[in-house]
């Protein structure tokens, strides 16, 4: 729809979104760390924090010296009815209050302060610890809080089966392979750790938050009558096999078995850990790796243990609201999507992007390591990881951002070889269905989600509209600028073409099967439906022009996206959204929606648009100046997904690389200029 501003209120507008372009652009500038990266904090909910307490009290770590921090961390993030939520906003959460109670005891709040009475009463509303899910159980059991039979079991030989098994350890995401290892060496030995109160099987230091404290054996998941009334037969198979298993006592009994699989399950381990301790770069993998190496017998100060938590305590943040630990940490993410942003607002300071890619560019993994290798052992290494240490694990979103990143930079990087390494290892990555996942390939046995102990439905990492969407914009953008081959050297991206368009074709096949019937497409890594729509739609408007597949998807698309704008002109969708499509969708607008609403829009749409215009004049209105450093977007909301509705996060610098973008296109469709 045209414009309802005339000429001189689209100059006016067009004035107001440069100078708020470049009060962004000082930001960035002011934030960028001296070696020319960035990195802005990762938030998650609180068990993450409360699982490295747990960590320090079963180890005999020192808790005094952070625990007030570590305390008023966890107390702000309490929701007024006493529960703490999976986010911000996001309502109370059974497994996640019950974990920040026991970490708040454990730092001597006393039980009988508000914040503690509180939040036992929404425990025992909600069913008391038996409610909770299967890893807090776990947690728990470790202390003697959850009797160890009502753990499902893990037994270590899982470990001994190889790649070419229905089930073994590389059919499962590669976040869940790197958790279940250690997990494996944990449910093995089943340790019982010291509370403040003393050491004790059957502790009673929570028995205030049990319905009945006597009966503690209770069942992890559906009875065999229900699975078989449901029809669930994957279910069923491993509900039986883990009650067989639990008859034979895990396996534990078999002569040899078990110390040969416990000796290659711990070099399984070993050999991912990075040289500065890090395993899979993320909080998971390296915190029960550190409890696995200690019940093996290794000492604290041994160099895996030692190494592991020194990795650990780098995911620390800190600032006036306490302390607390990330997730994980993402700076190539952060540097790749801020550099993206800069080329897109037309950064006239150059070098700092230069230096950013320098930066980025150092960490291509280049050398064939990591699980990827299993399932494409001639695959060419070429990858970039999210995090700064993670060699095992490079992430097919990060490393199509990384080549955004460059391209739009300066368009003769296409024929670089760090993009050429970059585009071909994500050619090989491609899955059947013609999307991709974030980590791995063909890791779509969704039958594994049916094991008992997962209960957050995310043992595998199947294709999704997102990833696959900025991988059509990468390739797309790459395909615009590869030159002719005649122009060229055998080394140019020309010789890609072939490739880089047939992957496209299958990509857009697969979008294509995917979009939802309301026009929009589901998000994986981001909330939600504004997320995937919004990514799909940049991709494929590099393809409407000699597509009708494309011409027909994207007007749907669009008129999704419109239809859910708010009244104040910007975006918001509730991470509700991911219990049912209709609950909870719309929400308060927030800057990375709004600006991931107008970059699906500004793709397909002149910047005249109503809605566009619409969009724009919110996001010039919400930005405010930040620290003395020029202006940014505060946002409280998180709008990253870990894993739908079991783990958000909230990253930082989404409030301002995104929004940053949007303006800089805006601009760009404005003043004639190529989007």
């Amino acid at each position: 729809m045209a414009s309802n501003l005339d000429v001189k209120e689209q100059g006016q507008l067009v004035s107001q979104v440069e100078h708020a372009v470049q009060r962004s652009i000082d930001y960035a500038m002011g934030s960028v760390r001296p070696d020319g990266h960035w990195y802005g904090e990762l938030k998650s909910n609180v068990t993450i924090t409360a699982e490295y307490i747990f960590l320090r009290q079963a180890l005999g770590l020192d808790l005094e010296a952070d625990g007030p921090a570590y305390c008023r961390h966890i107390l702000s993030q309490q929701n007024p009815d006493g529960s703490w939520g999976l986010a911000p906003e996001h309502p109370g959460d059974v497994s996640t209050t019950t974990e920040a109670y026991l970490a708040l005891k454990i730092l001597s709040t006393g039980v009988d302060t508000p914040s503690m009475q509180r939040a036992r009463t929404f425990i025992l509303n909600a069913g008391g610890i038996a409610r909770v899910r299967v890893f807090t159980r776990i947690f728990l059991a470790t202390f003697g809080l959850f009797p160890w039979t009502a753990v499902p079991q893990l037994p270590v030989e899982l470990i001994l089966l190889p790649y070419f098994c229905p089930i073994n350890i590389y059919k499962f995401a590669s976040w869940a392979r790197g958790t279940i290892a250690p997990l494996l060496i944990i449910c093995n030995h089943q340790p019982v750790y010291a509370l403040p109160n003393g050491l004790s099987a059957d502790n009673d230091y929570l028995d205030t938050l049990w319905l009945d404290p006597t009966n503690k054996n209770v069942p992890y998941g559906p009875s065999l009558c229900d699975l078989l009334f449901e029809w669930d037969i994957a279910g069923l198979a491993f509900s039986i096999l883990d009650k067989v298993l639990y008859q034979l006592n895990g396996l534990r009994s078999i002569p040899l078995l078990r110390p040969y699989a416990r000796r290659e399950c711990m070099k399984w381990i070993l050999d991912r850990q990075e040289k500065t301790g890090d395993w899979a770069g993320i909080f998971p993998p390296m915190h029960g790796s550190v409890y696995a190496f200690v019940l093996e017998g290794y000492a604290l100060d041994d160099a895996p243990v030692r190494l592991g938590i020194e990795a650990l305590e780098n995911f620390t943040w800190e600032d006036e609201t306490g302390k607390r630990v990330q997730p994980c940490v993402s700076p190539v993410w952060d540097t790749a999507l801020m550099s993206i942003g800069l080329s897109d607002v037309m950064s006239p300071d150059r070098p700092i992007v230069d230096r950013a890619l320098t930066w980025v560019r150092s960490r291509q993994l280049l050398h064939p390591r990591g699980d990827w290798c299993v399932y494409r052992p001639h695959l060419a290494p070429g990858g970039f990881s999210f995090e700064y240490h993670n060699s095992c694990y490079p992430d097919v979103d990060d490393t199509a951002a990384v080549i955004l990143a460059q391209v739009k930079h300066d368009a003769s990087a296409v024929d670089s070889p760090s993009v050429l390494a970059a585009a071909t290892w994500i050619l090989g990555m491609q899955n059947p269905d013609g999307g991709w996942a974030a980590f791995d390939v063909e890791n779509d046995k969704l039958f594994l989600n049916k094991i008992p102990f997962s209960d957050m439905d995310s043992l595998c990492d199947t294709s999704c509209a997102d990833i696959t969407g900025r991988i059509l914009e990468a390739f797309g953008l790459m395909i615009l600028h590869a030159a002719p081959a005649s122009e060229k050297a055998t080394t140019s991206a020309t010789h890609l073409l072939p490739a880089l368009r047939a992957a496209c074709t299958r990509a857009i096949d697969y979008l294509a099967s995917t979009q939802e019937p309301t026009g929009a497409w589901f998000g994986r890594w981001g909330c939600n439906y504004i997320y995937g729509t919004s990514h799909a739609l940049c991709g494929l408007t590099y393809f409407a022009d000699q597509s009708p597949q494309v011409r027909k998807m994207v007007p749907p698309a669009l008129a999704w996206i419109k239809a859910n704008q708010n009244l104040d002109g910007g975006w918001g969708e509730s991470l509700l959204s991911y219990r049912s499509a209709n609950q909870g969708q719309r929400a308060s607008s927030s800057p990375s929606q709004s600006a991931w609403g107008l970059m699906g829009l500004l793709a397909h749409l002149p910047p005249t648009d109503i809605a566009i215009e619409r969009g724009v004049i919110w996001l010039v209105a919400a930005q405010q100046p930040e620290k003395g450093i020029g202006s940014s977007w505060p946002q409280e909301v998180y709008t990253g997904t870990g894993f739908p509705d079991h783990f958000y996060l909230g990253y930082d610098y989404y409030r301002h690389y995104f929004p940053m973008m949007a303006l800089g296109r805006y601009v760009r469709g404005v003043r004639g200029m190529v989007l």
